[in-house]
Protein backbone atom coordinates (compact mmCIF):
# COMPACT_ATOMS: atom_id res chain seq x y z
CA UNK A 1 0.00 0.00 0.00
CA UNK A 2 1.20 3.62 -0.75
CA UNK A 3 2.75 4.70 2.53
CA UNK A 4 0.54 8.29 1.72
CA UNK A 5 -2.62 6.09 1.73
CA UNK A 6 -1.68 3.90 4.92
CA UNK A 7 -0.91 7.36 7.14
CA UNK A 8 -4.64 8.97 5.64
CA UNK A 9 -6.14 5.71 6.41
CA UNK A 10 -4.63 5.12 9.65
CA UNK A 11 -5.72 9.09 10.15
CA UNK A 12 -9.55 8.65 9.22
CA UNK A 13 -9.61 5.11 10.93
CA UNK A 14 -9.98 7.41 14.26
CA UNK A 15 -13.36 9.25 13.22
CA UNK A 16 -15.83 7.49 15.65
CA UNK A 17 -18.83 5.52 14.37
CA UNK A 18 -21.84 3.18 15.90
CA UNK A 19 -20.35 0.10 16.57
CA UNK A 20 -22.57 -2.98 15.07
CA UNK A 21 -23.64 -5.67 16.93
CA UNK A 22 -23.96 -8.98 15.43
CA UNK A 23 -26.24 -11.67 16.29
CA UNK A 24 -25.42 -14.16 18.33
CA UNK A 25 -23.74 -17.19 17.13
CA UNK A 26 -26.59 -19.54 16.78
CA UNK A 27 -27.24 -22.83 19.16
CA UNK A 28 -28.89 -24.82 16.71
CA UNK A 29 -28.26 -28.15 15.86
CA UNK A 30 -27.18 -27.71 12.01
CA UNK A 31 -25.19 -29.69 9.19
CA UNK A 32 -22.75 -27.85 8.07
CA UNK A 33 -20.42 -28.40 5.45
CA UNK A 34 -16.75 -29.83 6.01
CA UNK A 35 -14.88 -26.88 4.41
CA UNK A 36 -10.81 -26.84 4.02
CA UNK A 37 -9.08 -24.03 6.23
CA UNK A 38 -6.84 -22.66 3.94
CA UNK A 39 -3.58 -20.57 6.22
CA UNK A 40 -1.92 -18.03 4.21
CA UNK A 41 0.92 -17.32 6.65
CA UNK A 42 2.28 -20.77 5.03
CA UNK A 43 2.26 -18.86 1.46
CA UNK A 44 5.93 -16.95 2.24
CA UNK A 45 8.03 -19.34 0.51
CA UNK A 46 7.57 -21.57 -2.60
CA UNK A 47 7.21 -24.94 -0.36
CA UNK A 48 4.27 -23.60 1.25
CA UNK A 49 2.48 -21.94 -1.62
CA UNK A 50 3.20 -26.01 -3.46
CA UNK A 51 1.42 -27.28 -0.30
CA UNK A 52 -1.69 -24.79 -0.20
CA UNK A 53 -2.26 -24.93 -3.64
CA UNK A 54 -3.01 -28.79 -3.28
CA UNK A 55 -5.18 -27.94 -0.67
CA UNK A 56 -7.06 -25.67 -2.38
CA UNK A 57 -7.06 -27.54 -5.36
CA UNK A 58 -8.64 -30.43 -3.48
CA UNK A 59 -11.32 -27.97 -1.35
CA UNK A 60 -12.18 -26.53 -4.98
CA UNK A 61 -12.85 -29.73 -6.40
CA UNK A 62 -14.71 -31.69 -4.09
CA UNK A 63 -16.66 -28.68 -1.54
CA UNK A 64 -16.19 -25.11 -4.14
CA UNK A 65 -16.11 -23.32 -1.14
CA UNK A 66 -12.98 -23.03 1.67
CA UNK A 67 -11.60 -21.07 4.98
CA UNK A 68 -9.23 -18.62 4.55
CA UNK A 69 -6.97 -17.55 8.21
CA UNK A 70 -4.20 -15.38 8.71
CA UNK A 71 -5.30 -13.12 5.52
CA UNK A 72 -3.59 -10.17 7.03
CA UNK A 73 -6.55 -8.36 8.97
CA UNK A 74 -6.82 -8.50 12.63
CA UNK A 75 -10.26 -9.01 14.66
CA UNK A 76 -10.45 -5.33 15.33
CA UNK A 77 -9.61 -4.37 11.87
CA UNK A 78 -12.90 -7.09 10.99
CA UNK A 79 -15.02 -5.26 13.30
CA UNK A 80 -14.30 -1.89 11.99
CA UNK A 81 -15.08 -2.92 8.33
CA UNK A 82 -18.23 -4.36 9.42
CA UNK A 83 -19.11 -0.72 11.23
CA UNK A 84 -18.04 1.13 8.33
CA UNK A 85 -20.43 -1.20 6.47
CA UNK A 86 -23.55 -0.26 8.21
CA UNK A 87 -23.23 3.11 7.20
CA UNK A 88 -24.77 3.18 3.84
CA UNK A 89 -28.07 0.98 5.41
CA UNK A 90 -28.55 2.83 8.80
CA UNK A 91 -27.04 6.56 8.30
CA UNK A 92 -28.27 7.41 4.85
CA UNK A 93 -31.87 8.07 4.20
CA UNK A 94 -34.15 6.67 1.79
CA UNK A 95 -34.19 9.54 -0.61
CA UNK A 96 -30.36 10.19 -0.87
CA UNK A 97 -29.78 6.32 -1.81
CA UNK A 98 -32.47 6.72 -4.49
CA UNK A 99 -29.93 9.16 -6.02
CA UNK A 100 -26.91 6.63 -5.72
CA UNK A 101 -29.32 3.40 -6.98
CA UNK A 102 -27.67 1.67 -9.12
CA UNK A 103 -28.66 1.39 -13.07
CA UNK A 104 -27.95 -2.83 -12.81
CA UNK A 105 -31.15 -3.08 -15.74
CA UNK A 106 -29.61 -0.10 -18.03
CA UNK A 107 -25.89 -0.86 -17.33
CA UNK A 108 -25.47 -4.51 -16.17
CA UNK A 109 -23.34 -2.72 -13.52
CA UNK A 110 -24.20 -3.28 -9.64
CA UNK A 111 -22.10 -0.05 -8.62
CA UNK A 112 -24.19 1.52 -6.03
CA UNK A 113 -27.23 0.43 -4.54
CA UNK A 114 -29.43 -2.55 -4.84
CA UNK A 115 -32.66 -1.67 -3.32
CA UNK A 116 -34.85 -4.18 -1.38
CA UNK A 117 -37.43 -5.65 -3.35
CA UNK A 118 -35.54 -5.43 -7.09
CA UNK A 119 -35.53 -9.26 -7.61
CA UNK A 120 -38.40 -11.51 -7.37
CA UNK A 121 -37.99 -14.67 -5.45
CA UNK A 122 -40.70 -16.83 -5.88
CA UNK A 123 -44.67 -16.96 -5.79
CA UNK A 124 -44.47 -13.38 -5.91
CA UNK A 125 -42.26 -12.99 -3.07
CA UNK A 126 -39.49 -10.14 -3.77
CA UNK A 127 -36.51 -10.13 -2.21
CA UNK A 128 -35.19 -8.28 1.20
CA UNK A 129 -32.06 -7.41 0.77
CA UNK A 130 -30.61 -4.01 -0.07
CA UNK A 131 -26.46 -3.84 -0.66
CA UNK A 132 -24.25 -0.63 -1.66
CA UNK A 133 -21.51 -1.89 -4.06
CA UNK A 134 -18.12 0.17 -4.29
CA UNK A 135 -15.63 -0.26 -6.68
CA UNK A 136 -12.26 -1.83 -5.81
CA UNK A 137 -11.13 2.30 -6.90
CA UNK A 138 -13.53 4.28 -5.11
CA UNK A 139 -13.37 7.39 -6.96
CA UNK A 140 -15.23 6.02 -9.62
CA UNK A 141 -18.13 7.66 -8.41
CA UNK A 142 -19.43 9.31 -5.99
CA UNK A 143 -20.92 8.11 -2.61
CA UNK A 144 -23.60 9.05 -0.12
CA UNK A 145 -22.40 11.95 2.02
CA UNK A 146 -22.11 9.49 5.07
CA UNK A 147 -19.79 7.49 3.49
CA UNK A 148 -17.91 9.90 2.30
CA UNK A 149 -15.32 10.60 5.38
CA UNK A 150 -14.40 6.60 5.28
CA UNK A 151 -13.65 6.03 1.65
CA UNK A 152 -9.77 6.10 2.66
CA UNK A 153 -10.93 3.06 4.67
CA UNK A 154 -12.91 1.54 2.04
CA UNK A 155 -10.15 2.18 -0.52
CA UNK A 156 -7.29 0.36 1.51
CA UNK A 157 -9.80 -2.52 2.50
CA UNK A 158 -10.49 -2.98 -1.27
CA UNK A 159 -6.27 -2.68 -1.90
CA UNK A 160 -5.68 -5.28 1.00
CA UNK A 161 -8.08 -7.59 -0.61
CA UNK A 162 -6.56 -7.54 -3.76
CA UNK A 163 -3.29 -7.71 -3.12
CA UNK A 164 -3.00 -9.80 0.32
CA UNK A 165 -5.99 -12.40 0.02
CA UNK A 166 -6.96 -12.07 -3.85
CA UNK A 167 -3.66 -12.26 -5.62
CA UNK A 168 -2.39 -14.81 -3.15
CA UNK A 169 -4.85 -17.31 -3.88
CA UNK A 170 -4.71 -16.81 -7.84
CA UNK A 171 -1.40 -17.93 -7.34
CA UNK A 172 -2.32 -21.04 -5.62
CA UNK A 173 -4.82 -21.79 -8.18
CA UNK A 174 -2.08 -21.04 -10.76
CA UNK A 175 0.15 -23.46 -9.11
CA UNK A 176 -2.41 -26.05 -8.92
CA UNK A 177 -2.79 -25.82 -12.97
CA UNK A 178 0.56 -26.26 -13.13
CA UNK A 179 0.85 -23.29 -14.57
CA UNK A 180 3.31 -19.66 -13.99
CA UNK A 181 2.66 -18.70 -10.69
CA UNK A 182 1.65 -15.38 -11.70
CA UNK A 183 -1.03 -16.47 -14.79
CA UNK A 184 -4.29 -16.01 -13.13
CA UNK A 185 -2.89 -13.07 -11.14
CA UNK A 186 -2.35 -10.70 -14.55
CA UNK A 187 -5.79 -11.09 -15.25
CA UNK A 188 -6.60 -9.43 -12.52
CA UNK A 189 -5.26 -6.42 -12.49
CA UNK A 190 -6.00 -3.60 -9.96
CA UNK A 191 -5.77 -0.62 -11.95
CA UNK A 192 -7.43 -2.32 -15.32
CA UNK A 193 -11.19 -1.38 -16.20
CA UNK A 194 -13.47 -4.28 -14.46
CA UNK A 195 -15.68 -4.80 -11.86
CA UNK A 196 -13.92 -6.01 -8.70
CA UNK A 197 -16.00 -4.48 -6.07
CA UNK A 198 -16.77 -4.43 -2.69
CA UNK A 199 -20.40 -5.21 -1.42
CA UNK A 200 -21.68 -4.04 1.95
CA UNK A 201 -25.00 -5.82 2.54
CA UNK A 202 -28.14 -6.16 4.69
CA UNK A 203 -30.79 -8.79 5.00
CA UNK A 204 -33.84 -7.89 7.03
CA UNK A 205 -35.92 -10.29 8.47
CA UNK A 206 -39.10 -11.62 6.14
CA UNK A 207 -42.78 -12.35 7.56
CA UNK A 208 -44.09 -15.64 8.14
CA UNK A 209 -46.51 -15.33 4.82
CA UNK A 210 -43.37 -14.85 2.72
CA UNK A 211 -41.23 -17.79 4.19
CA UNK A 212 -44.27 -20.00 3.97
CA UNK A 213 -44.41 -18.69 -0.26
CA UNK A 214 -40.69 -19.20 -0.73
CA UNK A 215 -40.60 -22.30 1.77
CA UNK A 216 -37.59 -20.42 3.65
CA UNK A 217 -35.39 -19.45 0.38
CA UNK A 218 -34.28 -16.15 0.41
CA UNK A 219 -31.67 -16.07 -2.94
CA UNK A 220 -32.23 -19.44 -4.66
CA UNK A 221 -29.70 -21.59 -5.19
CA UNK A 222 -27.39 -20.01 -7.87
CA UNK A 223 -23.37 -19.27 -9.11
CA UNK A 224 -21.56 -15.91 -8.44
CA UNK A 225 -20.53 -14.72 -12.72
CA UNK A 226 -16.77 -13.85 -11.35
CA UNK A 227 -13.84 -15.73 -10.81
CA UNK A 228 -13.71 -15.56 -7.15
CA UNK A 229 -15.81 -14.72 -4.22
CA UNK A 230 -14.36 -13.32 -0.75
CA UNK A 231 -16.86 -13.58 2.10
CA UNK A 232 -15.99 -12.22 5.42
CA UNK A 233 -17.21 -14.50 7.92
CA UNK A 234 -20.53 -13.35 10.50
CA UNK A 235 -22.86 -15.34 12.59
CA UNK A 236 -25.71 -15.69 11.15
CA UNK A 237 -26.47 -18.88 9.48
CA UNK A 238 -27.95 -17.94 6.27
CA UNK A 239 -25.81 -19.56 3.89
CA UNK A 240 -26.17 -23.16 2.76
CA UNK A 241 -23.92 -24.71 -0.44
CA UNK A 242 -25.62 -27.65 -2.31
CA UNK A 243 -22.89 -30.65 -1.78
CA UNK A 244 -21.74 -33.46 -4.79
CA UNK A 245 -24.48 -35.37 -2.72
CA UNK A 246 -27.31 -33.48 -3.79
CA UNK A 247 -28.16 -32.09 -0.21
CA UNK A 248 -27.62 -28.76 0.77
CA UNK A 249 -25.06 -27.83 4.22
CA UNK A 250 -24.68 -24.76 6.26
CA UNK A 251 -21.62 -22.32 6.33
CA UNK A 252 -20.12 -22.24 9.35
CA UNK A 253 -19.50 -18.95 11.14
CA UNK A 254 -15.19 -18.75 12.26
CA UNK A 255 -14.28 -15.28 13.71
CA UNK A 256 -12.25 -13.35 11.52
CA UNK A 257 -12.05 -16.06 8.66
CA UNK A 258 -13.14 -15.44 5.23
CA UNK A 259 -15.33 -17.86 3.07
CA UNK A 260 -13.84 -18.06 -0.82
CA UNK A 261 -15.80 -20.08 -3.86
CA UNK A 262 -15.62 -20.24 -7.30
CA UNK A 263 -17.66 -18.32 -9.73
CA UNK A 264 -18.82 -18.65 -13.41
CA UNK A 265 -15.40 -16.88 -14.40
CA UNK A 266 -13.33 -19.31 -12.67
CA UNK A 267 -15.13 -22.95 -14.29
CA UNK A 268 -14.42 -21.12 -17.90
CA UNK A 269 -11.28 -20.35 -17.11
CA UNK A 270 -10.37 -23.89 -15.91
CA UNK A 271 -12.12 -25.40 -18.77
CA UNK A 272 -14.45 -26.77 -15.92
CA UNK A 273 -11.89 -28.18 -13.60
CA UNK A 274 -12.69 -25.51 -11.00
CA UNK A 275 -16.67 -25.75 -11.10
CA UNK A 276 -19.02 -22.75 -9.76
CA UNK A 277 -20.15 -23.01 -6.42
CA UNK A 278 -23.90 -23.57 -6.29
CA UNK A 279 -25.30 -21.76 -2.88
CA UNK A 280 -28.17 -20.44 -1.85
CA UNK A 281 -29.42 -17.93 0.86
CA UNK A 282 -32.54 -19.32 3.28
CA UNK A 283 -34.23 -18.17 6.42
CA UNK A 284 -31.87 -18.42 9.60
CA UNK A 285 -32.61 -20.73 12.84
CA UNK A 286 -35.37 -19.71 15.06
CA UNK A 287 -32.91 -17.84 17.68
CA UNK A 288 -31.16 -15.69 15.03
CA UNK A 289 -34.89 -15.10 12.87
CA UNK A 290 -35.33 -11.21 14.58
CA UNK A 291 -31.53 -10.10 13.63
CA UNK A 292 -30.57 -8.27 10.77
CA UNK A 293 -27.38 -9.95 8.90
CA UNK A 294 -24.74 -7.42 7.97
CA UNK A 295 -22.36 -8.91 4.93
CA UNK A 296 -18.77 -7.72 3.55
CA UNK A 297 -17.50 -9.38 0.24
CA UNK A 298 -14.88 -8.79 -2.44
CA UNK A 299 -16.55 -10.13 -5.85
CA UNK A 300 -13.84 -10.96 -7.77
CA UNK A 301 -13.79 -10.56 -12.02
CA UNK A 302 -10.75 -10.56 -14.18
CA UNK A 303 -10.19 -7.50 -16.61
CA UNK A 304 -13.08 -6.51 -18.42
CA UNK A 305 -11.62 -7.34 -22.20
CA UNK A 306 -10.37 -11.20 -20.72
CA UNK A 307 -11.58 -13.55 -22.97
CA UNK A 308 -13.04 -16.30 -20.83
CA UNK A 309 -11.18 -18.94 -22.61
CA UNK A 310 -9.53 -22.07 -20.96
CA UNK A 311 -6.26 -22.15 -20.28
CA UNK A 312 -5.13 -24.92 -22.28
CA UNK A 313 -1.51 -24.72 -21.66
CA UNK A 314 -2.00 -25.53 -18.53
CA UNK A 315 -0.75 -29.39 -17.95
CA UNK A 316 -3.56 -30.46 -15.79
CA UNK A 317 -5.99 -29.88 -18.11
CA UNK A 318 -4.26 -31.15 -20.78
CA UNK A 319 -4.46 -34.51 -18.65
CA UNK A 320 -8.08 -34.38 -16.99
CA UNK A 321 -9.84 -32.58 -19.99
CA UNK A 322 -11.21 -29.13 -21.43
CA UNK A 323 -14.98 -28.70 -21.12
CA UNK A 324 -15.78 -25.52 -23.05
CA UNK A 325 -19.49 -24.13 -22.57
CA UNK A 326 -19.14 -21.68 -25.53
CA UNK A 327 -18.42 -22.75 -29.01
CA UNK A 328 -14.76 -21.93 -30.19
CA UNK A 329 -14.55 -18.47 -30.96
CA UNK A 330 -17.95 -17.29 -29.23
CA UNK A 331 -16.90 -17.29 -25.89
CA UNK A 332 -17.66 -13.73 -23.98
CA UNK A 333 -15.20 -10.82 -22.06
CA UNK A 334 -15.54 -10.93 -18.85
CA UNK A 335 -17.08 -7.49 -19.35
CA UNK A 336 -19.89 -8.98 -21.32
CA UNK A 337 -20.49 -11.96 -19.08
CA UNK A 338 -20.81 -10.32 -16.19
CA UNK A 339 -23.00 -7.31 -17.38
CA UNK A 340 -25.41 -10.04 -19.10
CA UNK A 341 -25.60 -11.62 -15.64
CA UNK A 342 -26.28 -8.47 -13.71
CA UNK A 343 -28.97 -7.21 -16.30
CA UNK A 344 -30.63 -10.89 -15.95
CA UNK A 345 -30.60 -11.65 -12.19
CA UNK A 346 -33.74 -11.68 -10.93
CA UNK A 347 -35.58 -9.55 -13.37
CA UNK A 348 -35.47 -12.51 -16.30
CA UNK A 349 -38.39 -15.21 -16.05
CA UNK A 350 -36.69 -18.67 -15.44
CA UNK A 351 -37.62 -21.76 -17.60
CA UNK A 352 -38.26 -25.35 -15.51
CA UNK A 353 -34.89 -27.10 -16.45
CA UNK A 354 -34.47 -30.92 -16.83
CA UNK A 355 -33.69 -31.21 -13.35
CA UNK A 356 -36.18 -31.43 -10.82
CA UNK A 357 -36.33 -28.26 -8.92
CA UNK A 358 -34.15 -26.69 -11.23
CA UNK A 359 -34.89 -23.62 -13.52
CA UNK A 360 -32.75 -21.77 -15.89
CA UNK A 361 -32.44 -18.93 -18.15
CA UNK A 362 -30.08 -18.69 -21.47
CA UNK A 363 -27.46 -16.54 -20.98
CA UNK A 364 -25.10 -15.62 -24.20
CA UNK A 365 -26.42 -18.98 -25.59
CA UNK A 366 -25.04 -20.87 -22.06
CA UNK A 367 -27.75 -21.91 -19.76
CA UNK A 368 -27.38 -20.52 -16.51
CA UNK A 369 -29.60 -22.67 -13.98
CA UNK A 370 -31.44 -21.57 -10.64
CA UNK A 371 -31.86 -24.09 -7.73
CA UNK A 372 -35.09 -23.98 -5.64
Amino acid sequence: MDDNLLAQTLRMSSLTIPHYTHAPVTKANLEYADLAIIDLSKAGTLEGRLELAKDVREALRNQGFFYVVNHGYTSAQMARIFDIADIPFAHVSEDEKKTYAAKMKETGSFQGYKPRQYWHIDNGVRDQLEHYNINRDVTKRRHPEPLRPFLPEIGAFARHNHDDVLHPILRLLSLSLELPEETLAKLHEFSAVGETYVRFMKYYPRNEEEEAKTKGVWLKGHTDFGTLSILYSQPVAELQILTKDGTWKWIKHFDNALVINAGDAMEFLSGGFYPATIHRVVQPPTDQQKYTRLGVFYFCTTNDDVKLVPLADSPVLKRFGITRRFEDGDEPTMGAWRRARTVAYGQSDLKPADDKGVEEEIINGVPVKHYN
